[in-house]
C-alpha cells in the first residue's frame, strides 16, 4: 500500500534551493559542451526563433492592417516554444543558467566557461537570425506579402532610440530568466509558462536581443536601416540590457535568497 506521505511529497513544488540546484546543474552541463555542439545548437535556435517574426507577420498579413497588437502578438511566442521545448542553445535563457554556476563557485575557470558559452551561443544565434532574415528578404521563406508584413513589424523596433531599446531590454532579460527559473516546476504546463511570459514580452514592447536581431537584420537587408544602425543601434543595446536583466539582476537575486542553503552543495 503506497505511503500517503509519498503522495504529499509528489504534490509539493520544488523549493527555491532545489530549483537553484537544477538550473545550476543545467548550466554546468551547458558550459561543458564542446564549442562545436554549442555553435550548431545555437545556430539552429537563431534560425528557429525567426518563426516568431514570421508568425506575427502571418497574422498581420491575413488579418489586415487593422489587426490589433494583441492579436499580432499571439505569434510572438511561437519561436520561443520551438527553441526552448526543443532544448536548443538560446542566449537569453543562458543568462541565468550559465551565471548561477559562476556566482555559486566563482573562479577564473568558471568565468571563462561562462563567457565562452555566452560568446559562442550569442554569435551562433545572431548568425542564425541573419540567415533566416536573408531568406525571408529574398523570398526563399514565404512570399512577398509575408516579407513585407515582416518588414512592417520590424520597422516598429527601429523607431526606438538605442537608450530606449537598452532600457526595455532589461525587463525582457529579467522575464526570460524568470522563465528559465520556473521551468523545473512547470512540468506539463511548461508550454503555457513559455507562452505567457513571451507573449507579455511581445505585447509590452520589451526588447529581446535575438528576436530583435531578426528584425534588425531584415531591415538592414531590405535597406530600411544601415548596417551600423542595425548592429550598434538596435542589437547591441538589446543584448546589453538582456544581460543586465537576466544575469545581472535576476540571477543575483535568486542566488542571494538561497545562498546559505546551497553554499555547501
Amino acid at each position: 500500500m503506497p505511503d500517503p506521505k509519498d503522495n504529499v511529497e509528489e504534490l509539493k513544488a520544488a523549493t527555491a534551493a532545489d530549483v537553484h540546484r537544477a538550473v545550476r546543474e543545467e548550466g554546468e552541463d551547458e558550459r561543458r559542451r564542446p564549442t562545436s555542439a554549442l555553435f550548431w545548437s545555437g545556430l539552429a535556435a537563431g534560425i528557429t526563433i525567426h518563426a516568431s517574426l514570421l508568425a506575427e507577420a502571418s497574422l498581420l498579413l491575413h488579418g489586415g492592417p487593422d489587426t490589433g497588437e494583441l492579436v499580432v502578438g499571439l505569434g510572438y511566442p511561437i519561436g520561443f516554444l520551438l527553441v526552448i521545448l526543443g532544448r536548443m542553445q538560446f542566449f537569453t535563457e543562458s543568462t541565468i543558467t550559465a551565471m548561477l554556476p559562476l556566482v555559486h563557485r566563482p573562479s577564473r575557470v568558471s568565468l571563462y566557461r561562462t563567457l565562452r558559452l555566452w560568446g559562442v551561443v550569442l554569435a551562433a544565434n545572431l548568425f542564425g537570425t541573419l540567415l533566416a532574415a536573408a531568406m525571408t528578404a529574398s523570398g526563399l521563406i514565404g512570399h512577398d506579402g509575408l516579407s513585407e508584413a515582416a518588414i512592417t513589424i520590424s520597422a516598429a523596433f527601429a523607431e526606438h532610440a538605442p537608450l530606449d531599446i537598452f532600457i526595455n531590454a532589461i525587463p525582457a532579460g529579467f522575464l526570460i530568466a524568470v522563465l528559465a527559473w520556473s521551468l523545473p516546476n512547470a512540468r506539463e504546463q511548461a508550454w503555457l509558462v513559455i507562452f505567457s511570459v513571451t507573449y507579455l514580452i511581445g505585447i509590452a514592447g520589451f526588447s529581446h536581443s535575438i528576436v530583435g536581431s531578426s528584425e534588425a537584420f531584415l531591415l538592414a537587408i531590405a535597406g530600411g536601416v544601415s548596417w551600423p544602425t542595425a548592429i550598434f543601434g538596435l542589437i547591441v543595446p538589446a543584448v546589453t540590457g538582456n544581460l543586465i536583466g537576466g544575469a545581472g539582476i535576476f540571477a543575483l537575486l535568486v542566488h542571494a535568497q538561497v545562498r546559505d542553503e546551497v553554499e555547501e552543495s
